[in-house]
């Protein structure tokens, strides 16, 4: 008879995860995890590996060394059970801009089973939730970028999912629509989404948030901000950044030399 509750599985378990474009290695023994209801920031500059990483993660690429878990999934050995408890918003933008706002999102249903009467409930519910019912039936063309990708926030929300992943989702947006994006993500991992929000700007990064510092596809610090500037010992996050990744690629010239 067990005596208790048992420990939940981390939101996201990323462990010795590799990968190459050949000769090139990409991510390099990549291994953290993120808990239930948290907001993590995956911050690293342009090249970093951050899109590979999310490409394994939603199995675009298959994972070859290492392995991912979400909420205890395997996504290689159990991929739709992995899947089904993902939201993914791209880098690129991946609405149909053809399609009206509905039409986007109840195609989205269709694919993961959500019959049509359910998905047009949450679709309902979900543009209620972005304030953008008034442009339910609007093609996506006519959508400013920050309702854009509020639009593609919201499909990936409806299949209900717990684990919410943002592969540089403000990138070519004006800093009001940037900050509304923040906000609402945040909104939702109070209310117990989790999310990973991969961005190469510090800026986007809360005082409480948990980060991930992702530099020449490999992990050099991992925590909670407070305890990343601590051990950097600098002033505040932007210098700590700016001397661990500066120290990771002395380390990585010496050991080529």
């Amino acid at each position: 008879m067990m005596h208790g509750s048992e420990p939940r599985p981390p939101a996201l378990a990323v462990s010795g995860v590799s990968h190459f474009y050949g000769r090139r290695k990409a991510l390099d023994d990549v291994t953290f995890a993120i808990a239930p209801a948290t907001f993590t920031v995956l911050l690293g500059l342009n090249g970093a590996g951050k899109t590979t990483l999310f490409s394994l993660i939603t199995r675009l690429f298959a994972t070859r060394r290492g392995t991912i878990r979400i909420f205890g999934h395997d996504v290689a050995a159990a991929p739709g059970a992995a899947l089904r408890v993902l939201g993914v918003v791209f880098q690129p933008r991946t609405l149909d801009l053809d399609l009206s706002v509905t039409q986007n999102l109840m195609f989205h249903a269709a694919l993961h089973g959500i019959n049509a009467r359910e998905a047009r409930e949450r679709a309902r519910a979900v543009l209620d939730e972005i304030e953008l019912s008034a442009r339910a039936n609007d093609k996506v063309r006519e959508l400013s970028g920050g309702q854009v990708r509020r639009v593609e926030i919201a499909r990936a929300l409806l299949h209900r999912p717990r684990l919410l992943v943002l592969d540089e989702p403000t990138v070519g947006l004006d800093i009001n629509a940037r900050a509304a994006m923040l906000a609402h993500v945040r909104a939702l991992v109070m209310a117990g989404v989790t999310a990973l929000w991969a961005t190469h700007l510090v800026d986007e990064v809360a005082d409480d948030d948990d980060v991930a510092i992702l530099h020449e596809g490999r992990v050099v610090a991992h925590g909670p901000v407070a305890r990343i500037v601590r051990a950097a010992g600098a002033p505040d996050l932007r210098a700590a950044f700016t001397q661990m990744t500066s120290d990771a690629a002395a380390q990585a010239s010496e050991a080529a030399a």
